[in-house]
């Protein structure tokens, strides 16, 4: 394991996907609202594994998804590494985030499959609740702080494996 990671806003890190092919995420923010969490958009093209692409023409990719997560322990854990740094991290005023008051349960309860208690936010934004999702709000991205696991999956398959609730 590696000792000491140092992360900062404009980070790009490189995750393989398969033996031939990789993808990017950059660390864009620290959200405040979500316990200072980083704040990741992901890159949906693929490159091959021995490329070396430009970084600004990364960040200048389509972007799959945004997420929570601690990018220094998936370094640490060898999730992904840090290939260089970018100052363009995109605008940030539009990325929208979701969560539940109807996320887990009880031990020997059945999970709440749809909610219609959701609430959004921006990064550093203050929480709105807005009941059932719509509109907008149905492309909210889920707000938890994921694992780097979770971030390699979802990179990898497109959807998260974990349990929550849906909107509809």
């Amino acid at each position: 394991m590696k000792k000491r990671v140092v992360t900062k806003i404009g980070d790009i890190f490189s995750v393989r996907i398969n033996e031939k092919n990789r993808k990017y995420f950059q660390l864009i923010a620290f959200d405040p609202t979500q316990l200072n969490s980083d704040v990741i958009r992901a890159f949906k093209k693929e490159y091959p594994i021995d490329a070396d692409p430009d970084l600004e023409e990364i960040v200048r990719g389509e972007v799959e998804f945004y997420a929570h997560c601690v990018t220094k322990w998936g370094v640490k854990l060898d999730y992904w590494e840090k290939v260089g740094r970018s100052g363009d991290v995109g605008d940030l005023n539009n990325i929208l985030f979701r969560g539940t008051e109807d996320y887990g349960h009880k031990e020997g309860a059945a999970p709440i499959r749809v909610s219609d208690r959701w609430y959004v936010w921006q990064i550093g934004g203050q929480f709105k609740d807005v009941g059932k999702l719509n509109g907008e709000h149905r492309i909210a991205e889920i707000g938890i702080v994921v694992t780097p696991s979770d971030v390699v999956e979802r990179i990898k398959t497109g959807k998260y494996s974990f349990f929550y609730p849906d909107f509809e």
